[in-house]
């Protein structure tokens, strides 16, 4: 049997944490759902998922549909996109199976790389090896959320360049349909027609997206959220405060500089596994910054203090306290009257 090898390539970096994660989790699930449904994609669909932050796995192997199980996502900081195009390319190289005399190997491959961030890696030598080894072996769809994703190094690996603008609820399950719909549709050719020829965009527009046919002139967008990574002092596992750029009157188009609080999260010690050992040189003055919410870890009063490291920890009371990422022993005061501070940003 020719199999019709599906990969998603998804970006897990801190930016994602959240909704737009959980919808992820939720799209791939949907796509499973309904292309098991479908009696052509049952035959021949086989699908791996590769998720990268500041570093990048094969999290699912290329496996057929009734096996797959939808993993939980991981988190991690960076978006290191030349290690994602590395692991995507040895994952071709190594389980899509090659025509030779004796038999037809697998049917091109098809790749959704989906991303909401600038590269914090330098992909330039992935994004080059691609083009001259992978681009005319597979077929690949880049598709960004928001428009702060870098548009010419997508641009680079193929000129199929979607945007997912908005981010409701409504305008993400449009695009799952698509690509379920996409996939479904790739399926079909290769049992009828016998070749794949490539994901069509036609009805990409209709389905709350931009085809983005210039990258050149694309406007990208100041970012739009700010990532802070903390400890828990109790149980020095991580966490990440996640701030998003407030609006003007409700005017959506109109920027500002304050960041509203939009969630806390607890995290395992596998956030660290996913992260890039390098550290971002941004800050953010904490004047900027909207909304100081409890330690998800622990529940102690304030997930904002900062140590002399330079590194934020929960905090349960005024007095001394022992820094869980350097192990510094502090005297802190939380009445208030500390005024404000530049902190890390994380790297998104």
């Amino acid at each position: 049997m020719r199999r019709l090898p599906i990969f998603f390539v998804l970006d897990v970096s801190e930016s994602m944490i959240g909704e737009p994660l959980r919808r992820m989790e939720q799209g791939i699930e949907q796509i499973v759902s309904t292309l098991r449904q479908d009696p052509h994609s049952l035959e021949t669909v086989f699908i791996s998922l590769i998720a990268f932050a500041g570093k990048a796995k094969a999290i699912t192997p290329l496996i057929d549909l009734v096996s797959f199980y939808p993993p939980k996502m991981p988190v991690g900081g960076g978006t290191a996109l030349g290690e994602a195009l590395d692991v995507l390319m040895e994952q071709i190289e190594t389980k899509v199976e090659k025509t030779t005399y004796e038999k037809r190997g697998d049917w091109e491959p098809v790749v959704f790389l989906i991303t909401d961030g600038k590269p914090t890696d330098n992909p330039s030598k992935a994004v080059q090896r691609w083009r001259t080894e992978f681009a005319s072996r597979a077929s690949m769809v880049a598709i960004t959320l928001g428009t702060n994703a870098d548009m010419q190094v997508l641009g680079q690996l193929t000129e199929n360049v979607l945007a997912l603008e908005n981010s409701t609820e409504e305008d993400f399950r449009k695009f799952i349909e698509w690509v379920s719909a996409s996939v479904r549709a790739q399926s079909q050719k290769v049992e009828v027609e016998g070749k794949t020829g490539g994901v069509s965009l036609e009805k990409a527009e209709s389905s709350g997206m931009t085809v983005v046919d210039n990258v050149d002139t694309f406007a990208v967008t100041d970012p739009d959220f700010v990532v802070l990574t903390g400890k828990c002092s109790k149980n020095k596992k991580p966490y990440l405060l996640k701030y998003a750029r407030s609006k003007t009157d409700g005017i959506s188009f109109i920027k500002t500089q304050h960041f509203g609080l939009e969630g806390a999260f607890a995290l395992d010690e596998g956030y660290f596994e996913w992260s890039s050992e390098t550290t971002t040189q941004e800050s953010v003055n904490t004047s900027a910054l909207d909304g100081v919410p409890p330690c998800p870890q622990c529940g102690n009063p304030t997930s904002f203090a900062i140590c002399e490291c330079q590194r934020l920890l929960c905090l349960d009371s005024t007095g001394l306290a022992t820094c869980p990422w350097c192990s510094k022993s502090l005297q802190f005061d939380m009445s208030g009257g500390g005024g404000n501070f530049d902190v890390n940003r994380g790297q998104g």
